[in-house]
């Protein structure tokens, strides 16, 4: 069931625990406003985070970036895009989850203002469907560099339907993956 708390409106998702994020914004001929963050707003919806890093990134069109995770380290993230659009997928990753192995995805941009909440225990990733996309996150826990995880992008299993047709640019990193059944990862 959806929760309106504030200015923001918490809209659950088909996997427990992962929302969209519908901010009010206050607008005028001048421009908007809006919170895109308020703690008390999200622990009385239920989110009860406290985050300790913010990061940022851009990327051109077609630049898909995940699947990620950290493995010893998990975090969950509140995601958003402040120019640009991207597509924004969860995939659940927590062992005794009903929704094992299923992904929700989500199109976040800078025009519908949309977050995404992505809590421990998923793999994240995003493809940029505009020219460019500037895309920012909060981290509930430091990243690790040593703890990185991954799973492919394109793993048939998980079956994501990536909303791009053109060609998916990903780093050496990323192209090295191995699939959900061969990474033997459990939250």
């Amino acid at each position: 069931m959806d929760k309106i708390v504030d200015n923001f409106k918490f809209v659950e998702t088909e996997i427990k625990d992962v929302y969209i994020i519908e901010p009010k914004v206050y607008g005028d001929n001048r421009g908007y406003f809006m919170e895109t963050y308020k703690e008390e707003s999200f622990k009385e919806a239920g989110l009860n985070y406290t985050f300790v890093q913010d990061n940022e990134s851009r990327s051109k069109k077609g630049v898909l970036r995940g699947l990620h995770f950290q493995k010893t380290y998990p975090q969950a993230k509140l995601v958003r895009v402040l120019e640009g659009e991207v597509f924004d997928v969860a995939v659940d990753l927590r062992k005794d989850s009903p929704t094992y192995g299923k992904w929700v995805g989500v199109v976040l941009s800078a025009e519908n203002k949309k977050q995404f909440m992505i809590p421990r225990g998923f793999a994240h990733g995003f493809v940029v469907l505009s020219d460019t996309a500037t895309f920012c996150y909060k981290c509930d826990e430091l990243y690790h560099p040593e703890d990185e995880g991954g799973i492919m992008w394109n793993d048939k299993d998980i079956n994501i339907k990536w909303p791009y047709e053109g060609e998916i640019l990903l780093s050496e990193k990323d192209k090295k993956h191995p699939l959900l059944k061969e990474s033997k990862v459990y939250f």
